[in-house]
């Protein structure tokens, strides 16, 4: 492993180049879309491929200044590219070619850098910053998301009580629209929980405006181009929506926490998430893929995030590791060696206090 973690001008880069040229073509159609949909599809693949480095992990307590710039940037992106690929899809200025590759190119950047940038934002401690996480969520028809992560999937994640943790064996057809349901209910019912707790002084339920905000973008996808324009912004949030289950499908599949004498869950430690060290899909997801020190450090500023020794890794991309799960059979026969190796792996031994024998 290189001792250098990866520059903050790599993940600028990486994250808003696409994003620049996809709005380019959006407006101009022709070779942009092309750019931008191959820098999408193709390129990270290729340099993932083509250019085996692992970045260093930094030194513990490195601060990025610009990292939380990046972020807002992202943010802004998502929200000027949804309604400016609407406006793309249903004028008459591209033609069909044009717009299928402006549907997949906006898409994918939505799901496999707009998700990511939403889901630092909303662990970010400054209001501003968390809100614009939330709208970017929202805007994906996805608010529910902003409370079910935080509040549900940190606390119980490989657990039978996270949604969002893939079992054993489980398809990913069969594992999505358990995810996406049982997310809202959990998320819904954790907010409820909070409110209540603060005696009802937590102003408008956040449930509220996350479908607040959804049925006014669908009001202005229909405002930019009529029934045509609503149906692309649901197109839109579909496809971003299936690349942020597919990354939880992934990147949790089939490990699970073990049940401690006392009933409770292990805590959650590496061995509880999926890794990728490829670093091209890493920099343009905003180093999601380290995904196991995120849980075990949920505000780490993502460029400062790490890859230990003892976590588990997969040998493909993240973006490849998702598209082989949405083929089964596939993904079940090149997992099962790799799940095998990380479902031998006995729990830590509970910490005993100094002068305590363990019951027998």
């Amino acid at each position: 492993m290189s001792a250098r973690a990866l520059p903050m001008p790599v993940f600028a880069l990486a994250a808003l180049m696409p994003a620049g040229l996809i709005a380019t073509g959006a407006l101009a159609g022709g070779g942009w879309l092309w750019a931008g949909f191959l820098s999408m599809a193709v390129l990270v693949v290729l340099l993932d491929q083509m250019v085996p480095y692992v970045a260093g992990n930094a030194p513990e307590g490195a601060e990025f200044p610009a990292a939380d710039a990046v972020l807002v940037a992202v943010g802004l992106a998502v929200v000027a590219l949804m309604p400016l690929a609407v406006l793309g899809l249903t004028s008459e200025t591209l033609g069909r070619g044009e717009k299928v590759l402006l549907f997949l190119a906006a898409g994918s950047f939505l799901g496999q850098v707009g998700h990511p940038a939403a889901h630092e934002l909303i662990h970010r401690a400054q209001r501003g910053l968390y809100r614009l996480g939330v709208l970017v969520y929202a805007m994906m028809l996805l608010g529910h998301h902003a409370s079910a992560h935080r509040l549900v999937h940190h606390v119980a994640v490989a657990t039978p009580g996270d949604p969002n943790s893939a079992r054993a064996g489980e398809s990913f057809w069969r594992f999505a629209p358990r995810a996406w349901l049982g997310g809202f209910r959990a998320g819904k019912a954790a907010e409820d929980a909070l409110r209540a707790r603060r005696g009802g002084r937590s102003g408008l339920h956040p449930y509220l405006w996350y479908l607040g905000i959804g049925a006014l973008c669908l009001a202005a996808a229909g405002w930019i181009g009529g029934a045509a324009g609503v149906l692309v912004w649901l197109g839109l949030a579909a496809h971003a929506q299936l690349q942020q289950l597919l990354g939880d499908y992934v990147q949790h599949y089939g490990l699970t926490r073990a049940r401690l004498p006392d009933g409770r869950y292990e805590p959650v430690g590496p061995r509880h998430s999926w890794n990728t060290p490829h670093w091209a899909s890493s920099a343009l997801m905003l180093n999601a893929p380290r995904h196991s020190d995120h849980h075990a450090h949920p505000s780490r500023p993502y460029p400062a995030l790490r890859l230990g020794e003892d976590t588990p890794v997969l040998p493909w991309p993240l973006p490849v590791a998702c598209a082989m799960a949405m083929v089964p059979r596939l993904w079940h026969r090149r997992m099962r060696p790799h799940l095998k190796r990380w479902q031998n792996v006995q729990p830590p031994a509970p910490e005993v206090p100094h002068g305590q024998e363990p019951a027998h």
